[in-house]
């Protein structure tokens, strides 16, 4: 938190002052400690400030190794013999959380419902060890040797205190590190330093203790108490322990390696490394770097150019020696840590995209693709490192193992998308080039590069190098991964407009003293009838509350109920219906005369609720379908429910095929057929998610302390709000009715349920007989035969281009003596070829026969137009040599199209406009001739 300070009394434990601890100032960081060592003057952190190097390269800092997963064991017992309850790792993609993608520490797994006392923790205390995911460290990954890592483990001992339960605090965490450091690993007392500080994420603060052995954070004992509102801190009813243990690096001290790459990778390491024509690595070399590589790193304020100078004096070792030796190796460690988050990721169903999560999966794939390319591996041993990946990992994480072939054909799916992306990319920063170079500009900013990322997935480097060969300037920044990275972590929320904004304020004022309204459709939702007492009319007396209702307000992709309140004698439309809290509020047609405290009886539009609960049932009934057929990576990514049709979109690399959807719903009929029963019931969170696991998270995070979970026999099981039949045979009968890509990594199911399935087939019968009448061929054979037509087709259009060329040519080479509707002028050693096409305003040969002009002379300039009186054309073509004397055709086009009624625009090379308004195209034409004349240089 910027600024923001704890006293030195929330930091001055009785176990410093027992075990003899003093509290210093660092004089190199100014930040305060506790040794028990009276001779420390610093902190002893690794960092930018020089406080401190690595002193455990070569001399372990514990009684013995460990691997990774022994450390992970020693930490898990540990806390389990002192009172801890050992619990399973969440996922990594944290899909329990709206406003983060991935899991980048354990206390986001009980964030905000545990922390903010909406919902019991799982136990308490509690121990685990959480995969967690950090690609804003992507920039650093490998050059600090392994200090920062995108995917590492935390070891969270977690207690959750109220007002009425204290668990424990302060003193005891700090003593829980101690023990485990000095008992377990057998770390010397006076060798572990806890270092004062602030410590914010996930919307929580509060102060903490780092703990540094020989050089290395290898944990943080954070005292979380605080909600971040704003820049000011306001008290939680609920003071966290939230502790964060350094699995990794704990493991690495233990080994002392020269990285951690190599203490936790162990074989797989070093089969990486020979990939890429590493062997025989020169550990001394690396022990005498890594001594100081805390020193590296990449971010606003460091640069890493000017670290590696550092290391090269305080080791002696020239800059260059250190440059050629350590960048394939770091890029190699970087390729061993990128494909491991890319596994975990895939695994857990993201598939990369340009939304999302999503998106993080692909930046990391074509920073992994593009590291391998310059290691000189191979492509194809992508495949090789991801299943050996698998194998490793499978005895702790044998879901990875499970979807392994999920994973690896993710990936090639992914890697013909980057080499499509490549070969636009050329010409896209070709045609960018042109653009600057004509604004007499020679420099690429980094806002364009991250954009050409985000908006093509373009990598800079690969930009670099196309930009260059075009004489253009580029620098990358050294943290632009990094960049990007952050720029995606947090979810995006979708923008309200202000009308609704301030309508929903205004009944959230309105309504936020009322009890909460029952929800009757909970209880019975087949009740299509019921009576209520109003508590409350707002808003001119159009809305109204009722202590219950059966009306379903909107939620969940599923449109709200309508229907009728009538009370003395009087019936109201109901219109909308919304949840504003725990308060349902239903909105009237017309003002309601009756006042609160009136008994109504309130009646639903039926035929319209039992379609939506079809609807809603059948939904789940696809999604498992779609499951079973595509593969465990398919996650619901948006739905809604209708009348007619509903969609459902779901996370898949591939356009859908027509023999899987075909498969979708004959699995989705088959399900229907088994009249499976529909179970409703609500779960507390955590019993919920140990029974069913985060499979229930289909639709996204749920809020509150308890979980309404809907069961559909064995076929599937999500967190749902939505109304449901009791059974899968009530919805009859589903068609598929379309399928598309909604964007990247999302596919969308249109189906239609009932009789509106029947109709929608029916349509589709309709359609192929009047195909078949104008094709005059009957329907089982309209595939031959279309396939005839779209044959013949193609070669009347081979013929129309040939043609179409061809006069070009000719029209070119004739001289504007013989062509009465063209003209030549030469001026300022350019000449400006105008053309008059009259009715005959067919781009294609407009277009042809000014690239043949260009051809023959590239100082022209064509200004091609014509007009059938209804619509006009105006088209611009610019050779190099006229580009270079200042012509820009986009600028043209677009002061001379709107005098025409129209619009248009392109590059300075080419560009068209069209219109309507055809009686002013030979103004425009004039003006387009007097923009040119105003754009040549003297």
């Amino acid at each position: 938190m910027v600024g923001k300070t704890f006293t030195a009394e929330a930091y001055q434990l009785p176990f410093f002052k027992q075990e003899g601890f003093i509290r210093k100032q660092c004089p190199k960081c100014s930040e305060y400690f506790w040794t028990q060592n009276q001779s420390q003057e610093t902190c002893g952190e690794s960092g930018s400030d020089e406080c401190g190097c690595y002193s455990f390269l070569g001399n372990p800092a514990t009684k013995r190794k460990f691997t990774l997963p022994e450390m992970r064991e020693a930490f898990l017992s540990f806390f389990e013999k002192n009172g801890h309850t050992r619990i399973k790792p969440y996922p990594v993609v944290a899909r329990w959380r709206k406003d983060i993608y991935l899991t980048h520490a354990s206390i986001i797994d009980f964030q905000p419902y545990v922390t903010e006392g909406i919902a019991p923790p799982p136990a308490n205390p509690l121990v685990i060890s959480q995969p967690s995911i950090r690609l804003t460290d992507i920039s650093n990954t490998g050059p600090t040797f392994g200090r920062h890592l995108t995917i590492f483990e935390m070891g969270g001992a977690h207690a959750f205190n109220t007002a009425d339960k204290e668990i424990y605090w302060k003193d005891d965490t700090v003593r829980f590190h101690q023990r485990f450091a000095t008992e377990v690993l057998g770390i010397p007392s006076d060798e572990i330093i806890y270092k004062e500080g602030v410590w914010e994420g996930g919307g929580n603060a509060g102060p903490d203790v780092e703990c540094i052995v020989r050089g290395l954070e290898v944990g943080t004992l954070v005292f979380m108490q605080y909600k971040v509102v704003g820049e000011e801190f306001v008290e939680l009813p609920i003071r966290t322990v939230d502790t964060g243990y350094g699995i990794d690096r704990f493991t690495w001290i233990s080994q002392g390696v020269p990285s951690l790459f190599q203490a936790i990778y162990g074989n797989l390491h070093d089969k990486v490394l020979s990939m890429a024509g590493i062997t025989n690595l020169d550990n001394d070399f690396l022990l005498r770097v890594g001594k100081y590589s805390g020193l590296v790193s990449v971010d606003k304020r460091a640069n890493r150019m000017v670290a590696r100078k550092r290391v090269s004096e305080l080791t002696g070792i020239d800059l260059a020696t250190l440059e050629k030796e350590l960048v394939p190796i770091e890029n190699a460690w970087a390729v061993l840590d990128h494909t491991k988050t890319l596994s975990f990721m895939l695994s857990e169903g993201v598939v990369p995209s340009n939304i999302q999560e999503g998106y993080l999966a692909r930046l990391l794939f074509r920073r992994v693709y593009r590291l391998m390319r310059i290691l000189n591996i191979q492509p194809d041993s992508l495949y090789d490192i991801v299943e050996m990946q698998a194998n490793y990992w499978a005895n702790d994480f044998p879901h990875i193992k499970e979807m392994q072939s999920e994973i690896i054909e993710m990936l090639k799916v992914e890697e013909e998308k980057f080499k499509d992306t490549l070969q636009r990319g050329e010409g896209l920063v070709k045609r960018i080039a042109t653009e600057l170079k004509a604004k007499g500009e020679n420099k690429l900013s980094e806002n364009k590069l991250a954009e050409l990322y985000g908006s093509q997935g373009l990598p800079p480097e690969i930009v670099k190098q196309a930009a260059e060969r075009e004489n253009l300037e580029v620098t990358v920044p050294e943290n632009f991964y990094a960049l990007i990275a952050n720029r995606h972590m947090q979810a995006s929320t979708k923008p309200q407009e202000e009308t609704d904004t301030k309508n929903q304020a205004d009944l959230e004022k309105a309504t936020e003293q009322l009890p909460a309204t029952e929800q009757l459709y909970y209880v019975d939702a087949y009740k299509k009838e019921f009576e209520a007492q109003v508590q409350k009319i707002i808003n001119n007396n159009t809305y109204v509350v009722l202590n219950q209702t059966c009306f379903y307000p909107e939620g969940g992709g599923q449109p709200q109920d309508l229907g009728t309140l009538s009370a003395e004698g009087t019936t109201y439309e109901v219109v909308d219906v919304q949840k504003i809290g725990k308060v349902i509020v239903h909105k009237l047609k017309t003002p309601a005369a009756f006042k609160e405290g009136t008994t109504i009886q309130g009646k639903l539009d039926w035929e319209r609720r039992y379609q939506l609960m079809k609807s809603h049932t059948i939904t789940h009934l696809i999604n498992g379908a779609a499951r079973r057929v595509l593969g465990e990576h398919v996650w619901q990514s948006g739905t809604q429910k209708g009348l007619e049709t509903s969609r459902l979109d779901i996370s898949h690399y591939r356009r859908l095929s027509q023999e899987e959807t075909q498969k979708i719903e004959t699995l989705a009929n088959q399900a229907i057929s088994a009249n499976m029963k529909v179970e409703t019931n609500w779960y507390p969170r955590n019993q919920a998610e140990a029974l069913y696991g985060f499979r229930l998270y289909q639709g996204g995070a749920v809020p509150g302390k308890d979980i309404r979970v809907v069961k559909t026999g064995d076929w599937d099981v999500e967190a749902c709000a939505g109304t449901h039949l009791n059974n899968t045979g009530e919805v009859g009968f589903v068609k598929i009715v379309y399928t598309e890509r909604v964007q990247d990594g999302v596919e969308r199911l249109g189906y239609a349920v009932g009789l509106r399935a029947l109709a929608a087939m029916q349509q589709q019968e309709t359609l192929l007989s009047k195909i078949s009448e104008a094709l005059n061929a009957p329907i089982e054979k309209l595939d031959k035969t279309a396939e005839k037509v779209v044959k013949e087709l193609k070669e009347a259009q081979l013929e129309k281009r040939r043609l179409i060329k061809e006069l070009a040519e000719k029209e070119s080479t004739t001289t504007t003596q013989t062509q009465s509707n063209e003209t030549a002028t030469e001026v300022a050693g350019i000449t400006i070829v105008k053309r008059d096409f009259e009715v005959v305003i067919d781009v294609n040969r407009m277009l042809t026969t000014a690239t043949e002009v260009i051809k023959r002379n590239d100082a022209a300039v064509t200004v091609y137009y014509g007009s059938d009186g209804k619509t006009c054309r105006l088209l611009i073509m610019a050779g190099e040599t006229a580009i270079k004397k200042g012509i820009n055709a986009g600028n043209i086009v677009k002061e001379a199209a709107p005098i025409f009624g129209g619009g248009g625009g392109g590059r300075p090379n080419f560009a068209q406009g069209g219109g309507t308004q055809c009686g002013k195209i030979k103004e425009a034409v004039a003006t387009a001739e007097e923009v040119i004349k105003k754009q040549l240089k003297p």
